[in-house]
C-alpha cells in the first residue's frame, strides 16, 4: 500500500462507486475520506423516502450489503413485500424487511425536521460506520428519463420497474436549479487539505452528471487544488454494472471508455482505464487529460483497496500540474 494518506473526497452513485468507496475506506482513516452520493434518483414509494444509492453506499461500508443482489441488505427476508402482494399492493420496487426498516426511520426523522444530510449522519452511526458519508444535497432533486416514445420517466420507473426496456433520448434533473451542494459536500470541496476528488466507476449520466451539475459544485471544483479523476465504468465496451452502455448506445454515442473521458472533458485532470483498454490511452490523452491503465474491475476487497490505491498515487502525481482557476 502507498504511503501516501491524502484527504479524498469521492463522488459515488450505487454498486460500482460503493466498491471503490470501500477500498478507500480501507486505506485511509476516517477524517481523510468524505463519501459523497447521487441522491438524484431518490423518490418516494409507499409513502417513504428511498435513496437507493445513499443506502448502497451505507450498507456497503457498513458491511451489510447484499453482496449478491447488488443491493440491499444481507441476510434479508421478504414477509412485507409477500403480505403486499396478497394485498395486491405496488410491489414492483422490492422492499426487503430490514432494508424497511431504513426507511422507516429515515422517514421519522425527517418529519421531525432534520435534513437528510442530518439522518443520513444518525443513520452512520447506528450502523457504526466511521468514514463519513453524505447526501449530495438536501434539496429534493429527481432524475427523469427522456425516451424515444416522448414519455417522460422517473428514474426509477426507467430502471427498476420498466427494468431499462425504453429507448433513452436524454434526461432532466427536476429541481436542480434550486438545490445546493449539502453543507458536508461543499465543506469538502472547500477543504484546503484536499488532495484528490475522485468520480467513482458510476453511471456518467444518471450518478455522475446530476452530482456535477448542483449550482456551485463546479467552481469549488475548479478553485481546489485537488485534482479531478474519473474511473472509467466502461471496461472493454461493456458496462460492468447498470445501463450505461445501453444508454450510450441509444445516445448515439460509441460505447467505449474514450467515450466517457470525452463526455467529462472539461471537468476532470485524470482518468482512469482498465487494462483491457490500454490501447485508448494515447486517444484519451489526446484529448488533454493524463490517463493511467490498472485493472478496475473489482472482484475481491483486494482489488478495491489496491485500485484505490492507484488513483491516489496518480492524485498525487497530478497535484503538482493542477493550478486552480
Amino acid at each position: 500500500m502507498s504511503s501516501i494518506r491524502p484527504k479524498c473526497l469521492a463522488i459515488s452513485g450505487g454498486v460500482g462507486g460503493a466498491k471503490l468507496a470501500l477500498g478507500f475506506a480501507h486505506i485511509l482513516p476516517p477524517e481523510q475520506l468524505l463519501v459523497v452520493a447521487n441522491t438524484g434518483d431518490d423518490f418516494r414509494h409507499l409513502g417513504l423516502p428511498i435513496c437507493p444509492d445513499l443506502d448502497t453506499v451505507m450498507y456497503t461500508l457498513a458491511d451489510i450489503n447484499n453482496k449478491e443482489l447488488g443491493w440491499g441488505q444481507q441476510g434479508e427476508s421478504w414477509n412485507f413485500i409477500a403480505a403486499l402482494t396478497q394485498l395486491q399492493g405496488e410491489t414492483w420496487f422490492a422492499l426487503g424487511d430490514r432494508d424497511l426498516a431504513t426507511h422507516i426511520l429515515r422517514q421519522q426523522l425527517l418529519t421531525t425536521g432534520a435534513s437528510l444530510s442530518e439522518v443520513t449522519r444518525t443513520l452512520c452511526q447506528r450502523l457504526g460506520i466511521q468514514h463519513e458519508l453524505v447526501p449530495m444535497t438536501d434539496n429534493p432533486v429527481a432524475t427523469i428519463v427522456q425516451t424515444r416514445t416522448g414519455e417522460s420517466l422517473a428514474f426509477q420507473h426507467y430502471f427498476v420497474r420498466d427494468r431499462c426496456v425504453p429507448e433513452v433520448i436524454g434526461f432532466e434533473f427536476e429541481g436542480l436549479a434550486a438545490a445546493l451542494p449539502s453543507p458536508g459536500f461543499l465543506a469538502g470541496l472547500q477543504d484546503p487539505d484536499l488532495s484528490a476528488i475522485v468520480i467513482c466507476p458510476s453511471n456518467p449520466f444518471v450518478s455522475v452528471d446530476p452530482v456535477l451539475a448542483l449550482p456551485g459544485t463546479l467552481t469549488a471544483m475548479r478553485a481546489s487544488e485537488a485534482p479531478v479523476i474519473a474511473v472509467s465504468p466502461i471496461v472493454g465496451g461493456v458496462a460492468i454494472k447498470g445501463p450505461a452502455a445501453k444508454m450510450m448506445a441509444e445516445l448515439g454515442m460509441p460505447q467505449s471508455a474514450l467515450a466517457v473521458a470525452k463526455h467529462y472533458q472539461g471537468r476532470i485532470d485524470g482518468f482512469v482505464i482498465d487494462d483491457q483498454d490500454a490501447d485508448l490511452k494515447s486517444d484519451i490523452e489526446a484529448l488533454g487529460i493524463p490517463t493511467i491503465v490498472t485493472n478496475t474491475v473489482m472482484l475481491t476487497l483486494a482489488d478495491r483497496t489496491l485500485l484505490a490505491t492507484r488513483v491516489l498515487d496518480f492524485a498525487h502525481q497530478l497535484s503538482t500540474t493542477k493550478t486552480p482557476s
